[in-house]
């Protein structure tokens, strides 16, 4: 669909930059079942130097309606004629096969010419040939419109359809998306308004010509070099083509210039992700990749998908995904390398109704492919029919692969064929969960310190990571809070082992502890603390621009952020929050709006509509905060955040890392990043019998403060905040770093 194109941020392409006149053609000739096209010049051999994408169009169901002046080659406007008044008598093209028509294209003799004529002949090319009434000039015009059946894209360029303007010429091209904004709307719909009126033949301005009245384009009989460019033969076309590909072979970063796969960015990978790669072949291709969060996961395992292409000539992968919306994203990173037949499953897809993919699955065997499914999607019998007979030689990449050591996928590891393995994840390990650590170990052959390991650390040092402030503020339990806090503590008591400083395992302790948990999470003081970080925030900056609010977990699941956390629930393939969490989002949004009435804020959760627009607004800054929960804690990407509060009590590395890291992500715009921290401790308690336990607890809590601080900016700020709470305690930092 054209909406999902990776489009250039300026809207605009130009011949020898990354962004290539000839590469907006073939994306959305890929993307789009009906084309308009407003021309002066047209030459076959434009869909000749295009004969991949145009097979992929024609294939797809694609109709191209053209205006076009008067003046053809002889082989152009012989074929023409053929198609319009012998199309009975023709040979019949079989579309259905994509490889046999995109070969049939890539030639440019008779049968070439043939497919041109059948094709004109069946009207999925139509040609409309006018030139200016009662005028001595011709048609020049230069632009168009696709149709995706949802979707519009339309253009304005200054090359002709011809081989020598996409592939030989300087040119440029501006491109307007129905999605966007006023100006594109308008575009297309003045443009369609005036391609339609001369296309019905209600122009008035033109003079309408059948095919015999076609002038034959001769050398110099015009005395214009645009006439010229219809002269081409077949030995000049296809130099053209290889003169077009050399040169740009050395241009790295002009993904579609080529149609060959390749690394999407001029530099090429960085040097740790291809020492990822080799890491990984000398480890017989399996592995887990320990990445912290913003440093290229994705990338850095296309990369290797792209590494076993170059060596056979193809590539198929299988990418396990927690969300929908990672879904999408990887789908995005995977076309900048240009990979074809991306193949997306979720539960909100009809993927098994989708003839593509089970004609593609019976062709498994001499295809290339990549398929992207969510855990929870994966998992299903449904789908398993299908997996089952991808060839033993599928890359299986599977991303935030904490997630296939749960109960519910660890059941299916030990039956997958497939031996090509990689696993991303920025922190690998399932706390307290012992089996679940061991079936990731033992599928990926892998164990710590992994095969590949790029900590958030060395990332900082390396910049690939912008720096931080952190700023943790202490919130005390108010006194009833606390009184309920000893008295669930005291109960915990019975339960507590004063020489392993731990607790028996048991329901009651589970109970128990669940309880206080959300004691914790929904401590009142947060709200006020909270109320002042935002207003301060706001007095310094002037906005909020660019702010990600993590608010409280309620934990009415039964489940708390220290268990086996795993985004797939069985029949879901995203979180889903409860009521009473919907209700806490409210409760923060709305300290938010209190601030000041031009703050943008918006919730961003499971029924959130159209998530994707929303992150795109909050990137560009119409939207200046976003509340959620733990819907951004995986692999939505927003780099252009810079201020961070973390409401959330959360004790799970997983979860702080991954925070973390969507706010240290590097943008251009971005220089440093803030992130603020909500610490629940107790009152201090006239209780010895319970300090040890609280000391267990407050140590604990602390974890996350010393991972955040450690590498701050501003460590001092840390102990300056916690200094009465350590020497109550008698804990120190420097201590707690080093566990």
């Amino acid at each position: 669909m054209l909406k999902e194109v990776i489009w250039p941020d300026d809207q605009s392409y130009l011949s020898g930059s990354s962004w290539e006149p000839y590469q907006f053609y073939n994306d959305a000739l890929k993307n789009s079942n009906r084309l308009e096209l407003l021309l002066g010049y047209f030459s076959s051999s434009a869909i000749n130097a295009l004969s991949e994408s145009f097979a992929q169009f024609i294939h797809g169901g694609g109709v191209v309606h053209m205006i076009i002046n008067d003046i053809l080659s002889s082989s152009d406007k012989a074929a023409v004629i053929e198609g319009q008044n012998f199309g009975e008598h023709l040979s019949v093209f079989d579309l259905s096969d994509i490889s046999q028509l995109a070969q049939t294209l890539q030639g440019y003799d008779r049968h070439f010419f043939e497919c041109l004529a059948w094709l004109i002949s069946q009207d999925r090319i139509v040609l409309k040939i006018v030139r200016p009434k009662d005028g001595k000039g011709i048609s020049h015009f230069k632009s168009g419109v696709f149709y995706d059946g949802q979707e519009k894209v339309g253009f304005k360029a200054s090359c002709n359809f011809t081989s020598y303007g996409l592939l030989e010429n300087l040119e440029e091209l501006d491109i307007y998306l129905s999605w966007e904004n006023g100006r594109s709307g308008t575009f297309i719909k003045k443009r369609i308004d005036y391609f339609k009126q001369i296309f019905t033949g209600k122009a008035d301005f033109v003079e309408y010509l059948d095919a015999t009245q076609i002038k034959e384009a001769l050398q110099n009989n015009f005395g214009g070099k645009d006439e010229e460019e219809l002269l081409i033969q077949e030995k000049e076309l296809q130099a053209q083509k290889k003169r077009f590909r050399k040169r740009h072979t050395k241009v790295k970063d002009n993904s579609i210039a080529k149609s060959e796969p390749q690394f999407p960015y001029s530099e090429g990978p960085r040097p740790y992700q291809e020492e990822a790669y080799t890491n990984w072949v000398k480890h017989n291709k399996k592995g887990l990749f320990a990445m912290a969060t913003g440093t290229g996961k994705t990338l850095t395992s296309l990369n290797c998908l792209l590494h076993e292409y170059q060596d056979s000539g193809k590539y198929r992968a299988i990418i396990l995904v927690p969300t929908i919306e990672l879904v999408t994203q990887w789908k995005k990173e995977c076309q900048k390398f240009t990979f074809q037949n991306i193949i997306t499953v979720s539960s909100k897809e009809r993927w098994d109704n989708n003839i593509a993919f089970i004609n593609l699955a019976s062709r498994f065997i001499s295809s290339s492919f990549i398929i992207i499914t969510t855990y929870a999607s994966f998992h299903r019998k449904k789908f398993q029919e299908y997996f089952r007979q991808l060839p033993i030689d599928t890359l299986l990449i599977a991303d935030e692969a904490h997630n296939l050591g749960s109960p519910l996928l660890t059941k299916l590891l030990p039956s997958i064929h497939l031996e090509k393995r990689i696993g991303l994840s920025a922190t690998p390990d399932r706390q307290y969960d012992t089996l679940g650590n061991l079936a990731l170990e033992q599928f990926f052959n892998d164990a710590p310190p992994f095969v590949y390991s790029y900590t958030m650390e060395m990332a900082l040092k390396s910049e690939w990571l912008c720096p931080y402030a952190y700023y943790p503020h202490v919130v005390y339990l108010t006194t009833e809070e606390t009184d309920q806090y000893m008295k669930l503590s005291r109960q915990l008591l019975t339960y507590f082992d004063q020489k392993t400083k731990s607790y028996q395992k048991c329901p009651e302790v589970d109970f128990l502890l669940l309880a206080r948990k959300r004691l914790v999470h929904k401590a009142t003081n947060k709200k006020q603390v909270f109320e002042q970080i935002v207003n301060n925030e706001f007095d310094r900056k002037g906005s909020l621009k660019y702010t990600l609010v993590y608010v409280p977990e309620g934990l009415n699941d039964g489940q708390g952020d220290d268990d086996h956390d795993i985004h797939v629930f069985d029949d879901q393939d995203e979180f889903q929050e409860s009521t009473d969490e919907l209700s806490l989002i409210d409760q923060y949004t709305k300290i938010i709006r209190s601030v000041d009435p031009r703050i943008m804020v918006k919730q961003y959760t499971a029924k959130t509509g159209d998530r994707p627009q929303t992150i795109k607004d909050f990137q560009e800054g119409k939207i200046h905060v976003l509340t959620s929960m733990k819907c951004l804690d995986e692999g939505v990407d927003v780099p252009r955040s810079e201020l961070a509060i973390f409401c959330a009590s959360t004790g799970n590395p997983r979860q702080f890392v991954q925070r973390r890291g969507r706010v240290l992500r590097l943008h251009k715009e971005k220089a440093f990043a803030v992130i603020h921290d909500l610490v629940v401790v107790p009152q201090v308690s006239e209780d010895d019998s319970t300090y040890a336990m609280e000391r267990s607890f407050i140590q604990k809590e602390l974890l996350r403060v010393v991972d955040f601080s450690v590498l701050s900016d501003n460590k001092s700020d840390t102990y300056k905040e916690l200094r009465s709470i350590l020497e109550y305690y008698n804990l120190n930092l420097n201590d707690l770093a080093n566990l």
